[in-house]
């Protein structure tokens, strides 16, 4: 899998690029497709930022990574 550094992660917000990226525990998904996350904002997240911190405040679980597809990991 390609790696990925922050800012290249940060520019996949829906607003920079025509893709939408979030990580989520050092992977990077594609969820440009997604209708939840259309203009790159998803409630009170944003796309093009490492997800994992917030999780445990979502009302759903890490499963609901499964629906979207990995393109890369994240550079710590």
């Amino acid at each position: 899998m390609k790696a990925y550094s922050r800012q290249q992660l940060a520019l996949r917000n829906g607003q920079d690029k025509p893709e939408i990226w979030v990580a989520y525990q050092g992977i990077i998904y594609d969820v440009s497709n997604s209708r939840l996350w259309k203009n790159g904002k998803h409630y009170e997240h944003w796309a093009g930022q490492d997800l994992t911190d917030e999780l445990p405040d979502a009302p759903h679980t890490e499963e609901v990574f499964q629906k979207f597809t990995p393109i890369g990991q994240l550079i710590k």
